[in-house]
Protein backbone atom coordinates (compact mmCIF):
# COMPACT_ATOMS: atom_id res chain seq x y z
CA UNK A 1 0.00 0.00 0.00
CA UNK A 2 0.91 3.65 -1.23
CA UNK A 3 -0.32 6.83 -0.16
CA UNK A 4 -2.93 7.94 -2.88
CA UNK A 5 -2.51 10.84 -4.72
CA UNK A 6 -5.00 13.16 -5.14
CA UNK A 7 -3.70 14.09 -8.70
CA UNK A 8 -1.10 12.59 -10.61
CA UNK A 9 1.55 14.60 -12.36
CA UNK A 10 1.76 14.30 -15.79
CA UNK A 11 5.14 14.67 -17.44
CA UNK A 12 5.80 16.52 -20.77
CA UNK A 13 6.75 13.80 -23.56
CA UNK A 14 10.17 14.28 -24.27
CA UNK A 15 12.93 12.17 -26.54
CA UNK A 16 14.45 9.32 -25.07
CA UNK A 17 18.39 9.49 -24.42
CA UNK A 18 21.01 7.29 -22.82
CA UNK A 19 23.37 7.64 -20.24
CA UNK A 20 24.96 4.94 -19.98
CA UNK A 21 22.27 2.01 -19.18
CA UNK A 22 20.53 4.71 -17.94
CA UNK A 23 17.29 6.00 -19.82
CA UNK A 24 16.79 9.69 -19.85
CA UNK A 25 13.25 11.28 -21.09
CA UNK A 26 9.95 9.45 -22.17
CA UNK A 27 8.39 7.26 -20.44
CA UNK A 28 11.63 6.79 -18.33
CA UNK A 29 12.27 7.42 -14.47
CA UNK A 30 13.11 10.94 -13.11
CA UNK A 31 17.34 9.67 -12.42
CA UNK A 32 19.13 11.83 -9.42
CA UNK A 33 22.18 12.62 -9.44
CA UNK A 34 25.06 13.74 -8.07
CA UNK A 35 28.70 15.23 -7.98
CA UNK A 36 32.17 13.91 -6.81
CA UNK A 37 33.87 16.66 -4.12
CA UNK A 38 37.12 13.99 -4.72
CA UNK A 39 39.90 15.00 -6.53
CA UNK A 40 39.71 12.94 -9.99
CA UNK A 41 43.04 12.10 -9.75
CA UNK A 42 42.50 10.07 -5.86
CA UNK A 43 41.03 7.56 -8.03
CA UNK A 44 40.20 5.24 -4.81
CA UNK A 45 39.03 7.77 -3.11
CA UNK A 46 37.06 8.72 -6.34
CA UNK A 47 35.59 5.65 -6.55
CA UNK A 48 34.58 4.72 -3.15
CA UNK A 49 32.67 8.01 -3.08
CA UNK A 50 30.87 6.81 -6.63
CA UNK A 51 29.60 3.65 -5.13
CA UNK A 52 28.31 5.44 -1.56
CA UNK A 53 26.21 7.43 -4.05
CA UNK A 54 25.29 4.37 -5.67
CA UNK A 55 24.27 2.94 -2.60
CA UNK A 56 22.56 6.12 -1.65
CA UNK A 57 20.43 5.77 -4.61
CA UNK A 58 22.28 7.82 -7.67
CA UNK A 59 21.27 7.34 -10.84
CA UNK A 60 24.39 8.94 -12.20
CA UNK A 61 26.98 10.08 -11.18
CA UNK A 62 29.29 13.46 -12.73
CA UNK A 63 33.43 13.80 -11.83
CA UNK A 64 35.34 16.81 -12.45
CA UNK A 65 37.68 16.66 -15.51
CA UNK A 66 39.77 19.88 -15.05
CA UNK A 67 43.04 18.57 -16.51
CA UNK A 68 44.30 15.72 -18.78
CA UNK A 69 45.48 13.38 -15.51
CA UNK A 70 41.55 13.65 -14.43
CA UNK A 71 40.26 13.15 -17.71
CA UNK A 72 42.67 10.02 -17.39
CA UNK A 73 42.11 8.98 -14.40
CA UNK A 74 38.36 7.96 -15.80
CA UNK A 75 39.40 4.79 -17.53
CA UNK A 76 40.20 3.30 -13.91
CA UNK A 77 37.68 4.68 -12.35
CA UNK A 78 34.72 3.75 -14.69
CA UNK A 79 36.06 -0.46 -14.20
CA UNK A 80 35.31 0.07 -11.03
CA UNK A 81 31.96 1.59 -10.57
CA UNK A 82 28.17 0.22 -11.80
CA UNK A 83 26.83 3.97 -12.58
CA UNK A 84 27.12 6.02 -15.56
CA UNK A 85 29.64 8.52 -15.57
CA UNK A 86 29.32 12.02 -16.85
CA UNK A 87 32.68 13.85 -16.93
CA UNK A 88 32.39 17.42 -16.34
CA UNK A 89 34.07 19.80 -18.87
CA UNK A 90 34.16 23.19 -19.30
CA UNK A 91 36.54 25.17 -21.65
CA UNK A 92 39.39 22.42 -22.90
CA UNK A 93 37.99 20.48 -26.02
CA UNK A 94 40.75 17.48 -25.55
CA UNK A 95 39.68 17.20 -22.12
CA UNK A 96 35.98 15.83 -23.23
CA UNK A 97 37.89 14.06 -25.71
CA UNK A 98 40.09 11.98 -23.45
CA UNK A 99 36.74 11.75 -21.29
CA UNK A 100 34.91 9.98 -24.17
CA UNK A 101 37.56 7.58 -24.62
CA UNK A 102 38.40 6.87 -21.41
CA UNK A 103 34.54 5.35 -20.59
CA UNK A 104 32.33 8.31 -19.76
CA UNK A 105 28.77 7.39 -20.44
CA UNK A 106 28.32 11.39 -20.74
CA UNK A 107 29.81 14.69 -21.37
CA UNK A 108 28.74 17.58 -20.13
CA UNK A 109 29.90 20.52 -22.11
CA UNK A 110 28.55 24.08 -22.96
CA UNK A 111 29.69 23.96 -26.68
CA UNK A 112 29.98 27.96 -27.01
CA UNK A 113 32.74 27.98 -24.48
CA UNK A 114 34.47 25.15 -25.57
CA UNK A 115 36.06 27.58 -28.76
CA UNK A 116 35.36 27.06 -32.30
CA UNK A 117 33.18 24.61 -34.27
CA UNK A 118 35.95 22.23 -35.14
CA UNK A 119 37.05 21.80 -31.88
CA UNK A 120 32.86 21.15 -31.08
CA UNK A 121 33.07 18.75 -34.25
CA UNK A 122 35.92 16.65 -32.56
CA UNK A 123 33.89 16.39 -29.36
CA UNK A 124 30.98 14.83 -31.11
CA UNK A 125 32.96 12.49 -33.50
CA UNK A 126 34.51 11.31 -30.09
CA UNK A 127 31.18 11.24 -28.36
CA UNK A 128 29.84 9.06 -31.39
CA UNK A 129 32.63 6.87 -31.54
CA UNK A 130 32.11 6.40 -27.83
CA UNK A 131 28.42 5.62 -27.80
CA UNK A 132 28.54 8.93 -25.01
CA UNK A 133 25.86 11.30 -24.68
CA UNK A 134 26.09 15.04 -23.47
CA UNK A 135 24.65 17.36 -21.73
CA UNK A 136 24.87 20.83 -23.11
CA UNK A 137 24.97 22.85 -19.86
CA UNK A 138 24.06 26.27 -19.40
CA UNK A 139 24.26 28.77 -15.95
CA UNK A 140 23.03 32.03 -15.76
CA UNK A 141 27.11 32.69 -13.94
CA UNK A 142 29.09 31.83 -17.29
CA UNK A 143 26.75 33.04 -19.90
CA UNK A 144 28.22 34.24 -23.42
CA UNK A 145 29.41 37.63 -23.59
CA UNK A 146 27.39 38.07 -26.25
CA UNK A 147 24.23 37.66 -24.55
CA UNK A 148 25.29 39.54 -21.88
CA UNK A 149 25.53 42.58 -23.64
CA UNK A 150 22.52 41.68 -25.18
CA UNK A 151 20.15 41.45 -22.07
CA UNK A 152 22.68 43.90 -19.83
CA UNK A 153 22.44 40.69 -17.45
CA UNK A 154 21.12 37.19 -16.93
CA UNK A 155 17.63 36.62 -17.91
CA UNK A 156 15.50 33.41 -18.62
CA UNK A 157 16.00 34.15 -22.27
CA UNK A 158 19.27 35.25 -22.47
CA UNK A 159 19.75 31.40 -20.92
CA UNK A 160 17.37 30.03 -23.66
CA UNK A 161 18.60 31.99 -26.11
CA UNK A 162 22.26 30.30 -25.44
CA UNK A 163 20.32 26.36 -24.91
CA UNK A 164 19.43 27.32 -28.48
CA UNK A 165 22.28 28.02 -30.23
CA UNK A 166 24.10 25.14 -28.58
CA UNK A 167 21.12 23.04 -29.39
CA UNK A 168 21.87 23.97 -33.45
CA UNK A 169 25.50 23.93 -33.02
CA UNK A 170 24.72 19.91 -32.30
CA UNK A 171 22.02 19.94 -34.43
CA UNK A 172 23.91 20.90 -37.79
CA UNK A 173 26.09 17.99 -36.77
CA UNK A 174 23.43 15.37 -36.86
CA UNK A 175 24.19 14.70 -33.17
CA UNK A 176 20.72 14.41 -31.01
CA UNK A 177 21.82 12.27 -27.93
CA UNK A 178 22.11 14.85 -25.40
CA UNK A 179 19.45 16.32 -22.46
CA UNK A 180 19.88 20.09 -21.66
CA UNK A 181 20.13 22.45 -18.42
CA UNK A 182 19.55 25.93 -17.77
CA UNK A 183 20.46 26.66 -14.46
CA UNK A 184 20.91 29.50 -11.87
CA UNK A 185 21.28 30.14 -8.22
CA UNK A 186 18.35 32.40 -8.44
CA UNK A 187 14.41 30.11 -8.16
CA UNK A 188 12.33 32.54 -10.60
CA UNK A 189 15.22 32.95 -13.24
CA UNK A 190 15.51 29.15 -13.30
CA UNK A 191 11.48 28.10 -13.14
CA UNK A 192 10.95 30.62 -16.05
CA UNK A 193 14.42 29.77 -18.10
CA UNK A 194 12.89 25.91 -18.02
CA UNK A 195 9.35 26.98 -18.62
CA UNK A 196 10.25 28.86 -21.94
CA UNK A 197 12.62 25.79 -22.66
CA UNK A 198 10.31 23.14 -22.24
CA UNK A 199 8.24 24.91 -24.93
CA UNK A 200 10.20 25.67 -27.75
CA UNK A 201 11.92 21.51 -27.94
CA UNK A 202 11.28 18.29 -26.67
CA UNK A 203 14.93 16.84 -25.66
CA UNK A 204 15.28 15.68 -22.04
CA UNK A 205 15.87 18.41 -19.60
CA UNK A 206 18.32 18.31 -16.26
CA UNK A 207 17.17 20.18 -14.06
CA UNK A 208 18.67 21.97 -11.15
CA UNK A 209 19.32 25.35 -8.97
CA UNK A 210 23.13 25.68 -8.80
CA UNK A 211 24.93 26.62 -5.86
CA UNK A 212 21.75 26.49 -3.80
CA UNK A 213 23.31 26.35 -0.84
CA UNK A 214 24.21 24.52 2.66
CA UNK A 215 21.93 21.45 3.60
CA UNK A 216 18.70 23.52 5.00
CA UNK A 217 18.35 26.47 2.51
CA UNK A 218 19.70 24.80 -0.20
CA UNK A 219 16.90 21.97 0.18
CA UNK A 220 14.65 24.48 0.28
CA UNK A 221 15.27 26.19 -2.84
CA UNK A 222 15.94 23.00 -4.74
CA UNK A 223 12.77 22.11 -3.63
CA UNK A 224 10.26 25.28 -4.52
CA UNK A 225 12.33 25.47 -7.67
CA UNK A 226 12.32 21.91 -8.95
CA UNK A 227 9.35 20.89 -7.09
CA UNK A 228 7.08 23.93 -8.96
CA UNK A 229 8.39 22.73 -12.37
CA UNK A 230 8.25 18.74 -11.99
CA UNK A 231 4.31 19.74 -10.56
CA UNK A 232 4.15 21.30 -14.18
CA UNK A 233 5.40 17.90 -15.65
CA UNK A 234 8.75 19.59 -16.60
CA UNK A 235 11.97 17.70 -15.87
CA UNK A 236 13.43 14.39 -16.87
CA UNK A 237 16.97 13.87 -14.31
CA UNK A 238 17.31 16.31 -11.43
CA UNK A 239 20.58 17.00 -9.06
CA UNK A 240 20.04 18.86 -5.57
CA UNK A 241 23.13 21.41 -5.24
CA UNK A 242 24.53 21.33 -2.01
CA UNK A 243 27.17 22.61 0.01
CA UNK A 244 27.10 19.36 2.18
CA UNK A 245 27.95 15.65 1.28
CA UNK A 246 26.77 14.44 -2.01
CA UNK A 247 24.74 11.79 -0.29
CA UNK A 248 22.61 14.26 0.86
CA UNK A 249 21.83 15.58 -2.30
CA UNK A 250 20.83 12.15 -3.04
CA UNK A 251 18.73 11.90 -0.36
CA UNK A 252 16.78 15.41 -0.86
CA UNK A 253 16.39 14.45 -4.53
CA UNK A 254 14.53 11.56 -3.35
CA UNK A 255 12.35 13.61 -1.05
CA UNK A 256 11.11 15.98 -3.78
CA UNK A 257 10.30 12.62 -6.62
CA UNK A 258 8.62 11.08 -3.59
CA UNK A 259 6.48 13.88 -1.99
CA UNK A 260 4.83 14.31 -5.56
CA UNK A 261 4.48 10.27 -6.14
CA UNK A 262 6.73 10.94 -9.25
CA UNK A 263 9.34 8.14 -7.79
CA UNK A 264 9.23 5.85 -4.73
CA UNK A 265 12.62 4.29 -3.06
CA UNK A 266 13.17 3.55 0.40
CA UNK A 267 10.92 4.05 3.68
CA UNK A 268 8.64 7.50 3.57
CA UNK A 269 7.95 8.30 7.22
CA UNK A 270 4.99 10.33 7.86
CA UNK A 271 5.59 11.53 11.40
CA UNK A 272 3.66 14.69 13.33
CA UNK A 273 4.99 17.38 14.97
CA UNK A 274 5.08 16.41 18.07
CA UNK A 275 2.84 18.06 20.95
CA UNK A 276 1.74 17.60 24.24
CA UNK A 277 -0.26 14.79 23.27
CA UNK A 278 2.02 12.80 22.36
CA UNK A 279 2.19 9.26 23.93
CA UNK A 280 5.79 8.78 22.99
CA UNK A 281 8.91 10.87 22.34
CA UNK A 282 8.35 10.95 18.42
CA UNK A 283 10.99 13.25 17.27
CA UNK A 284 13.43 11.12 19.08
CA UNK A 285 11.68 7.81 17.60
CA UNK A 286 11.51 9.30 14.10
CA UNK A 287 15.29 10.15 13.84
CA UNK A 288 16.50 6.81 15.01
CA UNK A 289 14.24 5.13 12.39
CA UNK A 290 15.66 6.92 9.87
CA UNK A 291 18.92 5.74 10.74
CA UNK A 292 17.92 2.33 11.19
CA UNK A 293 15.88 1.90 8.48
CA UNK A 294 18.55 3.95 5.82
CA UNK A 295 19.23 0.62 4.21
CA UNK A 296 15.73 -0.36 2.79
CA UNK A 297 15.40 0.15 -0.73
CA UNK A 298 12.33 -0.95 -1.43
CA UNK A 299 9.27 1.81 -1.49
CA UNK A 300 7.49 1.43 1.70
CA UNK A 301 5.02 3.93 3.76
CA UNK A 302 5.53 4.33 7.34
CA UNK A 303 3.28 6.28 9.52
CA UNK A 304 4.69 7.51 13.46
CA UNK A 305 1.61 9.60 14.71
CA UNK A 306 1.87 10.37 18.74
CA UNK A 307 -1.44 10.22 19.34
CA UNK A 308 -5.21 8.68 18.56
CA UNK A 309 -6.03 12.76 16.66
CA UNK A 310 -4.80 12.30 13.39
CA UNK A 311 -2.70 8.74 14.11
CA UNK A 312 -5.19 6.37 12.90
CA UNK A 313 -6.72 8.41 10.14
CA UNK A 314 -2.77 8.57 8.73
CA UNK A 315 -2.31 4.67 9.86
CA UNK A 316 -5.32 3.81 7.54
CA UNK A 317 -3.17 4.58 4.38
CA UNK A 318 0.48 3.70 4.89
CA UNK A 319 2.18 -0.05 4.70
CA UNK A 320 2.83 0.31 8.35
CA UNK A 321 1.64 2.60 10.81
CA UNK A 322 2.14 3.44 14.67
CA UNK A 323 -0.33 5.30 16.54
CA UNK A 324 0.23 6.38 20.59
CA UNK A 325 -2.18 5.34 23.07
CA UNK A 326 -2.62 6.15 26.55
CA UNK A 327 0.05 4.64 29.34
CA UNK A 328 2.04 3.83 27.14
CA UNK A 329 0.26 0.90 24.78
CA UNK A 330 0.52 2.22 20.93
CA UNK A 331 -1.12 0.50 18.32
CA UNK A 332 0.63 -0.67 15.91
CA UNK A 333 -1.31 -0.77 11.98
CA UNK A 334 -0.64 -3.64 8.95
CA UNK A 335 -1.76 -2.40 5.78
CA UNK A 336 -4.27 0.25 7.71
CA UNK A 337 -5.87 -2.26 9.99
CA UNK A 338 -4.94 -2.07 13.73
CA UNK A 339 -3.15 -5.62 14.00
CA UNK A 340 -1.88 -5.62 17.83
CA UNK A 341 -0.01 -3.21 20.67
CA UNK A 342 3.48 -1.73 21.41
CA UNK A 343 4.90 -0.64 24.38
CA UNK A 344 6.95 2.66 24.17
CA UNK A 345 10.05 1.17 24.68
CA UNK A 346 9.99 -1.58 21.89
CA UNK A 347 9.00 0.65 19.21
CA UNK A 348 12.08 0.63 17.83
CA UNK A 349 13.20 -2.86 17.84
CA UNK A 350 8.96 -3.68 16.61
CA UNK A 351 9.06 -0.81 13.77
CA UNK A 352 12.60 -1.82 12.32
CA UNK A 353 11.14 -5.49 12.27
CA UNK A 354 8.07 -4.98 10.84
CA UNK A 355 9.66 -2.75 7.97
CA UNK A 356 12.40 -5.24 7.16
CA UNK A 357 9.93 -7.74 7.36
CA UNK A 358 7.92 -5.69 5.04
CA UNK A 359 10.82 -4.94 2.66
CA UNK A 360 11.53 -9.04 2.24
CA UNK A 361 8.28 -9.37 1.10
CA UNK A 362 8.52 -6.84 -1.36
CA UNK A 363 11.84 -8.09 -3.18
CA UNK A 364 10.64 -11.95 -3.14
CA UNK A 365 7.31 -10.37 -5.36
Amino acid sequence: MNIRPFRNIKRRKTKKIKVGKVEVGGDAPISVQSMTNTLTTDINGTIRQINDLQKAGADIVRVSCPDQDSSLSLKKIVKNVDVPIVADIHFHYKRAIEAAASGASCLRINPGNIGSKDRVKEILKAAKDNNCSIRIGINAGSLEEKLLEKYKEPCPEALVENAKNNIKILEDEDFFNFKISVKSSDIFLAINAYRILSSACDYPLHLGITEAGSLTPGSVKSSIGMGTLLMEGIGDTIRVSLSEDPIEEVKIGYEILKSLNLRHRGVNIISCPSCARQAFPVIDTVKKLEKKLSHIKEPITLSIIGCVVNGPGEASQTDLGLTGGGQGNNMMYLSGIPHHKVVSDRIIDEVVNLVEKKSEELRKN
